[in-house]
């Protein structure tokens, strides 16, 4: 922890370069890793080259490198210094205001590698609240809790539906990333890359529920400065399904904007081509 937090108080002139020694050691001893995020660019980005695909994977673990100083950042920053030295922007910001709906938002975003410093930086800016997964160290789920709520309101168990809806009843924002295999319980077999994936269909069950708008959020760096840009989904006349796909083919989308951003490092495919296929 005091490494971690020394790391994190680093120059931010100094957190790419160290970032990308980080990232080139974690491309040498975390081999499963490794395998599963070459995986998941050779069958995703086929249509490009071997070599690009090597640089993407070595782009990625240079992010995911940075990642672990980001999520320092987003966790034991102070609001104050984050605006002072986190050079960001933030687009469609006036889609979570009062005055644009009285309506709950719920906010779908993708897992970006720097993930937790989007939350964060749109939690100072709006009132937001969060659905996470437990981690498996308790120590760890403990610290990464407390580092949430930096900012963010509160957050709730993505098995405990019934805390978060009552939340987008009541005319909050909810943060929600949705793009990973959960396993079949709430899935279905949908499109993502031209794959078949484990897609969750609750956001449309969600939005018939509560009567909360659904809003997309996506983010990336341009240069040095972090982008989020907030924009509005229609879901009238679509069914759970329909919904689902049009969500993962914008995920899509963006991805191939910034492919090295990605958290190609998750087992998106294990439900349908099974584990065997990142061994």
């Amino acid at each position: 922890m005091t490494l971690w937090q020394g790391l994190c108080h680093l120059p931010t002139s100094w957190h790419t370069p160290m970032g990308r020694l980080l990232g080139k050691f974690l491309f040498i001893v975390a081999k499963d890793r490794k395998k599963i995020a070459q995986a998941n660019i050779s069958l995703c980005l086929s249509n490009l080259s071997a070599d690009d695909q090597k640089k993407i994977l070595s782009n990625n673990f240079a992010l995911l490198g940075k990642s672990i100083i980001e999520t320092g950042i987003a966790w034991f920053w102070s609001d104050a210094k984050i605006k002072k030295l986190i050079d960001y922007e933030i687009f469609g910001l006036d889609l979570l205001s009062i005055e644009h709906s009285s309506k709950g938002n719920l906010i779908i975003f993708k897992h970006s590698q720097h993930l937790e410093l989007d939350a964060r930086l749109l939690a100072i800016n709006a009132e937001i609240y969060g659905v996470s997964r437990a981690h498996n160290s308790a120590s760890m789920n403990k610290i990464q809790n407390k580092g949430r709520l930096s900012s963010i309101k509160d957050t709730a168990d993505k098995n405990n539906p019934r805390q978060f809806m009552k939340w987008l009843k009541d005319g909050k924002n909810v943060l929600y990333a949705i793009d990973q295999d959960y396993g079949w319980d709430h899935s279905v077999k949908l499109k993502f890359f031209n794959q078949e994936a484990a897609t969750i269909t609750t956001p449309k069950k969600i939005i018939d529920f509560t009567g909360s708008n659904l809003i997309f959020m996506n983010s990336y760096y341009e240069k040095n400065k972090i982008v989020l840009k907030l924009e509005a989904l229609n879901s009238l006349g679509i069914d759970d399904k329909g919904l689902a796909q049009k969500i993962n083919d914008l995920m899509e989308e963006k991805i191939l904007l910034h492919p090295a951003e990605y958290l190609w490092a998750h087992r998106r495919f294990k439900s349908t081509l099974g584990k065997s296929f990142y061994k």
